[in-house]
């Protein structure tokens, strides 16, 4: 049997590629997660991933919708609709018209029952998404709101140019 020693050369590349993997940074409004794995955690649940394709050309989401009550209301997994009742919830990525990011990958969420945007994304140089604007529940049905000064959660905390490190892990909201 021979023991072959590891070629320092295929480490560095896979730590470099491991590291690669955690380096997403992802900005709520005005606060910047540094370093995550695209998870964000909202009061204990993980309910929205948040990923590049690997051809950088568009966003990947998953996201639980939840009502103001915390009945779950619609699941997107990797921009494919696992369950929305009534249809209730629109998707437009970048090959739809841009409303915000023009010539940036982007995707918007719509509740079409309300017209307003539950979340909208784009795509940053550099590893990192720009989430501008968003308005949806946590599984407490606890309103998030996500402006360009701020990201709210509830009526009871605020986030406001604040920056987090992550470490290759979640951003956690509440």
């Amino acid at each position: 049997m021979e023991l072959r020693k590891p070629d320092p050369a295929h480490t560095s590349h896979e730590a470099e590629s491991d590291r690669h993997k955690h380096s997403l940074e992802i900005r709520l409004g005005s606060n910047i997660f540094r370093n995550t794995n695209g998870v964000i955690r909202v009061q204990g649940k993980e309910q929205l991933v948040l990923e590049l394709a690997p051809d950088q050309e568009r966003i990947l989401l998953t996201i639980d919708l939840y009502d103001g009550s915390g009945n779950h209301v619609a699941h997107l997994r990797r921009n494919r609709w696992a369950f929305n009742d009534g249809n209730r919830f629109s998707l437009n990525t970048s090959e739809s018209p841009p409303t915000l990011f023009p010539n940036l990958p982007w995707l918007k969420v719509t509740d079409q029952e309300t017209g307003e945007t539950v979340l909208e994304a784009a795509v940053a140089p550099g590893e990192k998404i720009h989430v501008a604007t968003g308005k949806f529940y946590s599984h407490r049905g606890q309103l998030i709101e996500i402006t360009s000064h701020f990201c709210r959660i509830g009526s009871t905390h605020t986030l406001f140019g604040d920056v987090f490190e992550a470490r290759g892990g979640t951003a956690v909201l509440g």
